[in-house]
């Protein structure tokens, strides 16, 4: 095997992959083998870096000079200038935005100083395509560590100790989970991996099997050894085939060096993995319904219990982990309880994965210790906001959480904080928004989103987000009134009570968040008939400012319902009742002389 001089890392991420880094990194390779360098300088094809931001990603190593936004064309200059010259290509380095100084190494950007990998260690680092990247870096060391030295009850045990909880939204414990799969009696138990990652804005699980699938197949035959099961299962939607190659690729390289199969490593231990692909429903993130799924039925939550670690997959025994949780598993086994315990906060232990996204500066997926800060994480690891504009709100858990405020940035995040304050962990997705966002608004988008996205087996959810939505349709459109404030909070409780599974039971907190943190918008609405935000349609009217106008008729000649009238060379009038509300007479107008009340 050749021994390089030189790596040149490029992410091979979604998000990069639309942005052209595989021809950054064909370019690369070609420009390599023209210069004679390709027998001392390797690409490589990694995962996701994170800084999705600035994307498309080249890491040098080993000097770790990281360069940010490039392009295809870029590939020559760094080649004879960074590799064959060994001068930086500077207008390639992240620039801080508060110094304005270029920064090389990506140890040194307030994007990653706070952030600590676990479940995204190699992500970045390694080919995902290669088991021998992954085996260099203590890959399927922890399997091999309980199939030899320990039982099944001890590798449980270190699980319960290290405090791991459920990444997927419910946060349940790990082994707990685990060691109550194992009692129960069966000729036949299951490991499945819920992949089906459905939240507005995330992309956490997506990532890491597109970086660093191996480390789920470690974790879920680890996890197979403890329950006493022999199969696996990855429930993924269809619409990760990145995820899903890289997956089979990995799935059939584990198989060839026997770390999946029979008789794992000598030990007598049988297991193996199969993918199930989803069709894209939220629903079948809650684990009923995505077993039932599996097994070919309509996606639909059951009653519980029987939960699914008595009678899951079959109406076998069944454990269900999302991709995050399993990611942490085998770092756990090789570096111990009492080391992932040691991070994060007292009830919730270790770190959690966010996709950060939205008005923020530096959007992209992060990892970082239980107990940090909303204030940490927006302003320190986001960068702020955008534009400079003020901060509004955040949204943590998707469409099941809630609206936090400038009033919580300093809440530590861990899965009781945030439910304190009106929201929930959920998988991961953090969205942030800023003052130009109408908060009525958004909540009416995740209601539209539940309610597109309920499986309908029960009342609560299928007719009462209907009506929820309902009411803030006619709050937006201008409509509403005061009763209406009253009958969102009354119908929010009901539908929380009432609903049959963790959609429905969750669904009414983007409203109820809101309600409780942005009342007076909501009062504007049904009062004054007026969106702060002009992000209402119906409540927005563009006026003609009399004093600036010219008369030039630019606005009247493009306005799409002749709703403008005037004569040249004096000040202009829009008719309300006929304005659509497009916005072409304020994009024309070169006076400035158009604006929305």
């Amino acid at each position: 095997m050749a021994k390089f001089k030189m790596h040149l890392l490029v992410c091979g991420g979604t998000g990069c992959h639309a942005s052209l880094s595989q021809t950054i990194g064909d370019n690369l390779k070609e420009i390599l083998v023209e210069k004679g360098l390709d027998h001392e300088v390797q690409v490589i094809m990694t995962g996701c870096f994170g800084f999705c931001e600035k994307g498309p990603i080249v890491k040098v190593m080993p000097d770790n000079t990281f360069y940010t936004e490039v392009k295809p064309a870029d590939a020559r200059e760094i080649i004879e200038e960074h590799i064959i010259k060994g001068r930086k290509v500077n207008r390639l380095l992240y620039q801080d935005p508060e110094n304005k100084e270029h920064v090389s190494d990506s140890k040194h950007m307030g994007f990653y100083k706070k952030q600590i990998r676990i479940a995204l260690r190699n992500c970045g680092f390694i080919d995902p395509e290669n088991i021998d990247e992954y085996i260099a870096r203590d890959g399927y060391e922890a399997l091999g560590k309980v199939l030899t030295e320990m039982d099944a009850q001890q590798t449980i045990d270190i699980i319960k100790k290290s405090g791991l909880r459920g990444r997927g939204g419910g946060g349940f414990p790990t082994g707990l989970k685990w060691e109550i799969t194992s009692k129960s009696q069966a000729d036949q138990k299951y490991v499945v991996c819920n992949a089906d990652e459905g939240d507005p804005g995330a992309f956490m699980d997506r990532s890491i099997l597109e970086g660093d699938p191996h480390s789920v197949i470690e974790a879920m035959a680890i996890c197979g050894y403890s329950i006493g099961g022999t199969k696996g299962l990855v429930y993924i939607r269809a619409e990760y085939p990145l995820a899903i190659t890289r997956l089979k690729i990995a799935i059939a390289q584990a198989r060839e060096y026997g770390l999946l199969g029979t008789d794992i490593l000598g030990s007598g231990f049988d297991f193996d993995i199969e993918l199930r692909y989803g069709a894209g429903a939220f629903v079948c993130g809650e684990e009923t319904a995505l077993i039932h799924s599996m097994e070919g039925m309509r996606g639909e939550p059951t009653f519980k219990p029987p939960f699914p670690s008595v009678s899951g997959y079959l109406g076998k025994p069944t454990n269900v982990n999302n991709v995050e949780t399993f990611a942490s598993i085998p770092v756990i086994i090789n570096k111990g309880a009492d080391w992932f315990s040691s991070i994060g906060s007292e009830k919730s232990k270790g770190t959690k994965v966010f996709a950060l996204a939205g008005k923020i500066n530096n959007v992209g997926l992060i990892e970082v210790p239980m107990g940090i800060t909303l204030r940490e994480i927006i302003y320190e690891i986001g960068g702020g906001i955008k534009d400079g504009k003020k901060f509004k709100a955040v949204q943590t858990g998707g469409p099941s959480g809630g609206c936090l405020t400038e009033h919580h940035l300093d809440t530590p995040i861990d899965y009781d904080n945030l439910i304190a304050a009106g929201s929930m962990m959920g998988s991961g997705g953090m969205i942030v928004m800023d003052e130009d966002d109408c908060m009525v608004s958004v909540a009416k988008f995740y209601l539209d989103f539940t309610v597109e996205e309920s499986c309908g087996k029960c009342t609560p959810c299928r007719i009462g987000n209907k009506r929820l939505y309902e009411i803030l349709e006619t709050i937006t459109q201008g409509k509403g009134t005061m009763e209406d404030l009253q009958k969102l909070k009354n119908l929010s409780y009901v539908i929380k009570d009432a609903s049959l599974c963790g959609l429905g039971q969750t669904s009414p907190n983007p409203v109820l968040s809101t309600l409780d943190n942005f009342w007076d918008e909501y009062v504007e609405h049904v009062t004054v008939k007026k969106c702060r935000s002009s992000q209402c349609k119906a409540l927005m009217q563009y006026i003609i400012e009399a004093e600036q106008c010219v008369g030039c008729t630019a606005c009247a000649r493009n306005c799409p319902v002749n709703a403008i009238s005037g004569e040249r060379k004096l000040a202009h009038y829009i008719n309300q009742d006929i304005c659509i509300k497009c916005g072409a007479c304020m994009e024309k107008c070169k006076f400035n002389a158009i604006s929305i009340k």
